[in-house]
């Protein structure tokens, strides 16, 4: 919202609540996938919950990571300020109001859910070599995104 706008009251306060996104590349001619489908997921006028704003918004973080992996490489999500380690994302999760959940498997195999409030989310997504060579990566932030009725044909490699 440009500051010199002239707005209503109901005008600012709308304008005020639609979701809002930037980056900053080091390379200004490097282009970021994701941009592009904010738009599929944060409509206009929409009311939702904190957590699935951070569900969403993850999803898209994921769907762009993985777009940028070699076929040798799958995604993790490690949580910062935690000794959780990495987790191989299964499944991502919201639970109205305000929880984010993860499901996976640890570094060690074990089967493993972490829930956290969206007050606490800090998480980083890291690219892991995959499991077994042979099998073609897993890209489970398609998957998400496609959950979302997004688009498919937005940014897929």
């Amino acid at each position: 919202m440009r500051t010199d706008e002239i707005m209503t009251a109901a005008e600012a306060h709308e304008a005020s609540a639609l979701p809002r996104a930037g980056l900053a590349m080091a390379d200004p001619a490097a282009a970021h996938p994701a941009l592009p489908l904010i738009e599929a997921v944060c409509g206009p006028g929409e009311q939702k919950t904190p957590a699935r704003w951070a569900y969403e918004r993850l999803i898209l973080y994921i769907r762009n990571f993985e777009d940028q992996l070699d076929v040798a490489h799958e995604v993790a999500v490690g949580f910062a300020g935690s000794d959780a380690g990495v987790l191989r994302i299964d499944g991502v999760g919201y639970f109205d109001p305000d929880l984010v959940t993860f499901l996976g498997v640890d570094e060690d195999g074990a089967k493993t859910q972490l829930v956290q409030h969206v007050s606490q989310l800090n998480v980083i997504l890291r690219a892991v070599p995959k499991v077994t060579t042979q099998a073609p990566p897993r890209r489970i932030g398609f998957r998400l995104f496609d959950a979302l009725g997004g688009s498919t044909t937005l940014g897929e490699g």
